[in-house]
């Protein structure tokens, strides 16, 4: 095939073979890249090139992600800095401050429910559900035996098979049964270990049964992995009891609006997913399970809770499920992730989790104290000022004038930031 052809079409048979540079190579050529632009792909990371391209298909290049360090948290009375991986300015900003101003309170106390899973197995086609369910709930020392022996090593541990549900559930198709598996995975997040395990069980399901199996994977609403933090901001440390009375306003609004709660949620997943996704866990399952728990009464609600105190002070508590590990994944071979979590000083997927629900719950509170009182842009785009100062090309100590100079302005926006920046540069000597 010739280079005209590879760079009109999408197909690119043994594209995966490549080596990585060839693969760029390809992509640069459909997309008649500028050569600033191929460059950028081929530079190196903190990621080995090898390793990366092993974690996923047809890897070209890997994006850096800016990581933080929270400061100021306290959580169960032991003083920890926080990695977070985000490009959101201020997101790290507001969980320090957070933290601070309930740290002398005594910061983050936190608990969690367990280390449990979930993974499911669909049954279709039954000639009688309710008595499969019997049939399936009967056999439960046979299922833990099957369960256990796909995974010795967990079991070894301490981890392994738990419990066991099936469900018969009505859909506009015909009624399903619902078989869950209940595991406890310990230090892992475990999608592998009940995936594997539910795989294995579903042929004997059916044949149990005399029904069809279907699917078989784990549930991202991880139920049984519930992780709870609570927290107190003195009154006199957040602006007196009208910032207080305000932020209870705003938190009442998040829980009885769905419009309002799915940005008050998003807001605390800016501070969960960012620990999330530098301690190389799954940001995506950690989220899709965290929405679906703010939905489970049945109306999409906040993540959080606040009220006032006895004493007049503002409290707030979060509870979502964190299904994260400490080992397995991309957690065990990122260079980075592991370094990430070393700085955390964690030994447990526990321990881990109940920090990010700190952050979350700390997030939360910063966003809802800006709401409440100067707005969120003011803070917020005062730190996005320093990117679009970037942008328009200014250095070393100009960032920071041009960024001053479009807040006093308030008008931060490339072409303010162009200008303020041609007339630093003119009254330079």
């Amino acid at each position: 095939m010739t280079d005209q052809a590879i760079s009109h079409t999408s197909r690119i048979p043994g594209f995966h073979k490549l080596p990585v540079a060839q693969r760029i190579d390809h992509v640069a050529a459909f997309a008649n890249l500028a050569e600033e632009h191929r460059r950028q792909l081929a530079l190196p990371s903190n990621i080995d090139t090898v390793l990366a391209d092993h974690m996923i298909e047809n890897m070209v290049t890997t994006i850096a992600i800016p990581v933080g360090i929270a400061t100021n948290m306290r959580v169960d009375g032991r003083d920890v800095l926080v990695p977070m991986a985000t490009e959101e300015s201020s997101v790290v900003a507001a969980v320090g401050n957070a933290a601070r101003q309930c740290y002398e309170a005594g910061g983050f106390t936190t608990s969690m429910s367990g280390t449990e899973m979930i993974a499911q197995i669909q049954l279709l086609g039954l000639p009688d559900p309710a008595r499969a369910r019997l049939i399936i709930l009967e056999r439960r020392l046979e299922i833990e035996r099957i369960c256990n022996a796909c995974d010795p090593t967990l079991v070894s541990l301490g981890g392994g098979f738990r419990d066991l549900e099936v469900r018969r559930v009505e859909t506009p198709s015909g009624e399903m049964l619902i078989t869950h598996i209940i595991v406890d995975t310990r230090d892992a997040m475990g999608a592998n270990a009940v995936n594997s395990m539910a795989e294995r069980l579903a042929p004997d399901l059916a044949a149990w049964t005399g029904g069809r199996a279907l699917l078989r994977i784990l549930s991202n609403l991880a139920d049984r992995r519930v992780v709870r933090a609570r927290a107190t901001w003195p009154s006199a440390a957040i602006g007196g009891a009208e910032v207080r009375d305000a932020m209870i306003a705003a938190y009442q609004f998040a829980d009885n609006d769905p419009y309002r709660a799915a940005t008050h949620n998003k807001g605390i997943m800016n501070g969960v997913s960012a620990v999330v996704l530098a301690t190389g866990n799954d940001t995506r399952a950690v989220e899709s399970g965290a929405h679906a728990f703010a939905a489970r009464t049945g109306r999409y609600r906040s993540l959080t809770s606040w009220e006032i105190t006895a004493a007049g002070d503002l409290a707030g508590t979060i509870e979502l499920p964190l299904a994260v590990g400490l080992v397995g994944g991309a957690v065990k071979i990122h260079p980075t992730a592991r370094a990430l979590l070393a700085i955390l000083q964690v030994k447990t997927a526990s321990d881990l989790a109940r920090i990010i629900a700190a952050v979350g719950l700390a997030q939360n509170f910063g966003a809802m104290k800006a709401l409440a009182t100067e707005g969120i842009q003011r803070g917020h785009m005062s730190l996005h000022a320093q990117n679009v100062a970037f942008a328009v090309g200014a250095v070393g100590d100009e960032v920071a004038e041009v960024a001053r100079c479009i807040v006093a302005r308030s008008t931060i926006n490339e072409a303010a930031a162009a200008a303020a920046l041609a007339e630093l540069r003119r009254a330079a000597p």
